[in-house]
């Protein structure tokens, strides 16, 4: 009989995903680079307002963070072959609008957290889909209802998000 301290693991690791985990690695590298990136804004940066998006680089931070939760749910919904409805335009910019008026004075500490930590979260969701499943697809309807595939909604919304507001706001800040 073998004693605690000599004790063979049991534990068995799943294999990893090389798809899965290729995109979860790249929502991991975003996330990092807006968090570099906020780290070296002044308090005065972290105030300015975007240009054309009327956020300031603030509340965009703490958005990037606050969606990758609902980002990661729509594309489980895709992945387990069932259509995303409901879903406009107009919602998405009442839920900003919504976000914004709440989080107005968001510090950059409160914003680097959630990042961290809904970033985290949303790359182990994303290492848990197997191939089927990021294959699957659906209809969407802020796609038309075009059936896309789980796959095409992680790169389009989750794993692009940070890149798309960390450009605006390097465009905003002249960096």
């Amino acid at each position: 009989m073998l004693t605690d301290s000599t004790q063979e693991s049991t534990a068995v690791t799943a294999p990893t995903n090389s798809r899965a985990n290729a995109l979860a690695e790249r929502l991991e590298e975003g996330a990092r680079a807006l968090e570099d990136l906020v780290r070296s804004l002044t308090d005065a940066e972290w105030q300015t307002q975007v240009p054309k998006d009327g956020r300031s680089i603030g509340i965009l931070v703490h958005h990037v963070a606050t969606m990758y939760p609902l980002e990661i749910e729509l594309a489980q919904l895709l992945a387990s072959g069932k259509a995303i409805a409901g879903v406009t335009w107009q919602a998405v910019h009442d839920i900003n609008a919504k976000h914004a008026h709440e989080h107005g004075a968001v510090t950059k500490a409160e914003a680097i957290d959630l990042l961290r930590r809904n970033s985290a979260a949303a790359a182990a969701a994303i290492r848990a889909l197997d191939d089927a499943a990021l294959d699957r697809a659906a209809p969407i309807s802020l796609n038309a209802d075009a059936p896309l595939t789980c796959q095409f909604m992680l790169e389009d919304h989750a794993v692009r998000h940070s890149y798309h507001h960390l450009a605006r706001i390097r465009e905003t800040l002249g960096r």
